[in-house]
């Protein structure tokens, strides 16, 4: 008898690895097709689920997991934003045919008894964060240039980080979250450690395993942070072309060189969203069907986020309700004195009707 390494043994189950290895790739179908994060966290507890009650094979995870990731999309997605299986399975390069896919799904809702509506810790992170803010409201003031709602921004980057490591797999989901919560308050709070001990009491978890469950946390979310660059931004696809004013007023389109976040460069396969500060949109050159300006009448170029401010301020998004009133007023008075000015229509004025 030939000895194989578990990696090419076909009788192995999924290695550690091979499950951290899926989930980063689910991570990246969710950049892809622009979906919520609850659905990767969902994905994420509807695979390790399956994982823990049925000996799978590894030339049966990518189906597995491309299964778990369309069940979470049609659990918690809008309709109109659920992928469509053909697309997906085309677009995710699973190796999978819809058909398979369909299979997989009757397999998965079979063994865990159509029981999709599970809490995952990004449920539980939220929960931990209303009460921190709701019994800390300094915590508004303290948050360094940020809303509540980007600041658990942050948090849920983290966790869905920490969701694709094996060893933290041993946590529960609510004892996950609690320790990526106490992590960021001990930064921001003097007394944090009260806050924590009173999730604690409320959730009815042992201390020593939120001990050593941040140390692992802390250990693994080291990593995060040591390749990505202070200050990342993500940058959204469509915004991908740069507008250009001609002579004539009119709006063209340039494609911008800066690549998609969704693909790599040969726009194969689906990458990481691109990250970094950095200059988004470049300023090109008129486009050759175009006049050259006079002196008076320069060539302007205009970036995309220049002419949605202008919109904004054309509804008066952007300004106090003060200045628009002021604004309406004076509209209104212009346009009474233009009509008083003179006759700048080829209508003859109004006449009042009189009675014969």
């Amino acid at each position: 008898m030939i000895w194989l390494p578990n990696e090419i043994r076909h009788d192995a189950a999924v290695s550690p690895a091979q499950r951290d290895e899926v989930i980063q790739w689910l991570a990246k179908l969710k950049y892809q097709f622009h979906l919520y994060p609850e659905t990767l966290a969902l994905a994420v507890s509807l695979l390790d689920r399956f994982l823990a009650a049925v000996k799978a094979r590894p030339k049966y995870l990518n189906c597995i997991a491309i299964s778990c990731f369309f069940l979470a999309a049609k659990t918690t997605e809008e309709d109109e934003r659920i992928p469509v299986l053909r697309v997906l399975a085309r677009d995710s390069f699973c190796g999978c045919s819809p058909a398979e896919i369909r299979r997989m799904e009757k397999i998965i809702l079979d063994k865990l008894n159509w029981d999709l509506h599970t809490a995952t810790p990004l449920d539980f992170l939220h929960i931990f964060h209303a009460v921190a803010i709701s019994t800390r409201p300094q915590l508004l003031t303290i948050l360094p240039k940020m809303t509540a709602s980007q600041h658990v921004a942050i948090l849920t980057k983290q966790l869905l980080h920490c969701m694709a490591c094996y060893q933290l797999l041993q946590f529960k989901g609510s004892m996950l979250a609690l320790a990526i919560v106490s992590l960021e308050l001990e930064k921001l709070l003097p007394d944090w450690l009260a806050l924590i001990i009173e999730l604690l009491q409320k959730a009815q978890m042992d201390s020593s395993q939120l001990i050593h469950c941040r140390e692992l946390v802390a250990h693994h979310l080291s990593t995060l942070q040591s390749f990505l660059p202070p200050n990342s931004v993500y940058v959204y696809s469509p915004l991908k072309h740069t507008l250009v004013t001609c002579n004539r007023g009119a709006f063209k389109y340039h494609p911008s060189s800066v690549p998609g976040p969704g693909f790599s460069k040969d726009n194969s396969r689906p990458e990481v969203p691109i990250k970094g500060t950095a200059v988004f949109y470049q300023h090109l050159p008129a486009p050759t069907g175009c006049k050259q300006a006079s002196a008076k009448r320069k060539v302007e170029e205009m970036e995309v986020d220049d002419f949605y401010d202008g919109i904004k301020r054309l509804y008066n998004e952007d300004m106090a309700p003060e200045v628009v009133a002021l604004e309406n007023v004076g509209s209104v008075c212009g346009a009474d004195v233009s009509r008083q000015e003179g006759n700048a229509s080829p209508c003859p004025p109004l006449q009042p009707v009189s009675v014969m």
